[in-house]
């Protein structure tokens, strides 16, 4: 994993779209990125594999004419394998402002950074590590004007320590003058003019130390020797279940029944009584309540008696020298038209 992974897809005169997956999968490994500016432009497959990306991966593109709508499909294989000489100690990433990152893709841009980046150290064994678009470092999407780009972060490695320049840039002094809007302490600002732009209060210094060594799995007592047969184990003798069958279902049944006798015993054995209510009522209010019951009861006998002539007050309205009676229901207009008492 010396450099990024990339693979130009290059475009001819019609206006074709690229689109890449894995095989028979949905989408891309979480580390490359498929970057195409527009329909007529070149396609390029970018990334930095990590070290649990070693192995194969395999690729699916698709071509999209948009002018013939005509498809195409090929199948590619990319293998990632550990660099020769082992991850680079110092790292160094720049936030070059000028580019967008299918600039700085071609292996010819690369070149020409590189060449800018080594007057930084002592000794040119410089490459690059990877290169991100700023949109997705959380970057903004620059306003349609020309000469505005979106910025690229390209990470360069080398096993040379850094140059004072680059320390002198991300010291402390270095980063207060940068909250202040001020330029930084270094003295290698034409290093890179003027092909690159570089934003150096966005400098990042990197020291990687080497990765440890993942352990091997460690051989338990359950793996057979070479040559040995599986035994299975003999049969286990069977295990006496009414015990514990009793226990799951009697305790539960004892606690109901015990929880059933303390509620029936709160709920009619501690009852008060009529007497003794009756001892607790003063004398005034035993009188008011028999005799409530005593005219209720009264009540309920002459309404039971349907044989008494109603009252007259109850009947339709009459004449009391005629014996005439109006119906009460009549309209009004009626009832004024039939008089009460003889003119």
């Amino acid at each position: 994993m010396e450099g990024p992974e990339l693979l130009r897809l290059w475009v001819l005169a019609a206006p074709v779209t690229f689109r890449a997956h894995l095989w028979e999968r949905p989408d891309l490994p979480r580390w490359l990125r498929l970057a195409q500016r527009g329909p007529g432009q070149p396609g390029f497959l970018y990334g930095c594999p990590l070290p649990p990306e070693l192995g194969t991966h395999r690729l699916q593109v698709l071509a999209y004419n948009r002018r013939t709508f005509a498809t195409a499909s090929q199948r590619l294989v990319i293998g990632v394998t550990p660099a020769p000489g082992g991850e680079a100690p110092f790292q160094a990433e720049f936030l070059v402002g000028n580019r967008d990152v299918e600039e700085l893709l071609p292996e010819a841009a690369r070149e020409m950074f590189l060449e800018a980046a080594a007057g930084l150290w002592d000794r040119g064994d410089l490459h690059v590590i990877n290169v991100t678009s700023a949109l997705d470092r959380g970057g903004r999407v620059p306003l349609p004007i020309e000469g505005r780009k979106e910025g690229v972060y390209v990470q360069v490695g080398s096993h040379s320590p850094f140059s004072p320049c680059l320390v002198a840039a991300v010291s402390p002094q270095s980063r207060s003058r940068c909250h202040q809007g001020q330029r930084p302490l270094a003295s290698c600002y034409d290093t890179f003019a003027p092909h690159f732009s570089i934003r150096w209060c966005n400098l990042t210094l990197l020291q990687v130390g080497p990765s440890p060594s993942t352990p091997g799995p460690e051989w338990g007592p359950g793996v057979l020797d070479e040559g040995g047969g599986f035994e299975p184990p003999s049969e286990v003798a069977p295990r006496e279940l009414l015990p514990s069958f009793l226990v799951t279902l009697l305790v539960p049944l004892a606690v109901a029944a015990l929880l059933c006798l303390l509620l029936g015993h709160l709920m009619c054995c501690r009852r008060e009584g009529v007497e003794k209510r009756d001892l607790q009522t003063s004398d005034i209010q035993l009188v008011h309540h028999s005799s409530i019951l005593g005219d209720t009861r009264e009540l309920r006998l002459m309404a039971g008696r349907r044989d008494v002539p109603r009252p007259l007050s109850t009947l339709p309205m009459f004449n009391v020298r005629t014996g005439q009676r109006s119906d009460p229901m009549a309209s009004a207009r009626q009832g004024a038209r039939a008089p009460l008492l003889p003119p």
